[in-house]
């Protein structure tokens, strides 16, 4: 059994912290970020008043939090993680954030002699739920054997790419390719509906084609059936993107197509999407159409 801290039990953190006490591992939380369901104190955690308590009482320190800010104040802010470490802990971000912000965020934890993880992870709701995300991981070789049996607890496709920063840049790279499947099923069904077609009846026999993808299958079927409601909701994806532009200028390259797709999902924000599913991005292709695939 590990002593483990988790500081982000939201949509999607808080079903990974249930897989990890399933597992009978003991869990510290703060409501720092946001309050602590009772389910996970009921089943056994612990609530602890800050990040610094957390730290203090666990080993290993997870944080699921929205942004780069929110991973900065939880870590490093007034009562943050940092103050409460011990040489020989790890923290472990699983947050999608900046990786270049990555990159500082550790050598801030390995000055203290404790090891920085980051470890963001992709498949939404319903891989939290499952267990079955996919985890991408930036860390030492070392420190990432001895954080996987605690990811295989939360995933099934767990890879380390690289160094501290890698795993954040491999995650944007993902957000960049779900942002344009998203874009390019919302065209073709549209499309296929505007000229007469049954969308759902396109869509099937696409899947069976080299268009199929895991964005038709399950997105596909969402934007048919208008269940929007948050796997991913579009501003976090809209975060995502803005990652992904804001390294491109950096690195002195072009996204185009990413940056047409953020346009997209600003156009979804301004009609009162902003908390929908990402999938929901079929509607600013709707409206520039006239044309809605179902009602």
């Amino acid at each position: 059994m590990s002593k483990i801290g988790f500081i982000g039990t939201g949509i999607m953190g808080k079903p990974m912290a249930q897989h990890l006490i399933n597992s009978d591992h003991q869990l510290f939380f703060s409501s720092h970020f946001i309050e602590v369901p009772s389910e996970l104190l009921d089943a056994g955690g612990t609530d602890c008043a800050t990040p610094q308590e957390v730290a203090q009482k666990a080993d290993i320190i997870i944080t699921m939090v929205p942004d780069t800010p929110q991973v900065e104040d939880v870590l490093f802010g007034e009562s943050g993680v940092i103050n409460g470490l011990s040489a020989g802990k790890i923290v472990i971000d699983m947050s999608s954030i900046s990786p270049m912000a990555t990159k500082e965020f550790a050598k801030r934890i390995n000055a203290v002699d404790c090891e920085y993880v980051d470890a963001p992870v992709s498949g939404g709701e319903v891989g939290a739920k499952a267990a079955s995300l996919t985890i991408m991981v930036g860390a030492k070789q070392e420190a990432f054997d001895r954080v996987k049996p605690i990811l295989d607890l939360m995933g099934k496709n767990i890879t380390l790419v690289g160094g501290n920063g890698d795993g954040q840049t491999c995650k944007v790279a993902n957000q960049i390719i779900v942002a344009l499947n998203i874009e390019a099923v919302s065209e073709a069904l549209v499309f296929a509906s505007k000229a007469g077609a049954d969308p759902a009846k396109v869509r099937e026999a696409l899947m069976g084609g080299f268009a199929s993808s895991k964005i038709l299958k399950v997105h596909g079927e969402r934007m048919i059936k208008r269940t929007f409601d948050p796997g991913f909701r579009i501003s976090l994806h809209q975060k995502d993107l803005n990652l992904a532009l804001s390294a491109a200028k950096e690195l002195e390259m072009s996204l185009p197509n990413t940056a047409n797709t953020q346009q997209l999902f600003n156009t979804c924000c301004a009609n009162g999407g902003v908390n929908e599913d990402h999938s929901a991005l079929v509607k600013s292709i709707e409206l520039m159409a006239n044309h809605k695939l179902a009602e």
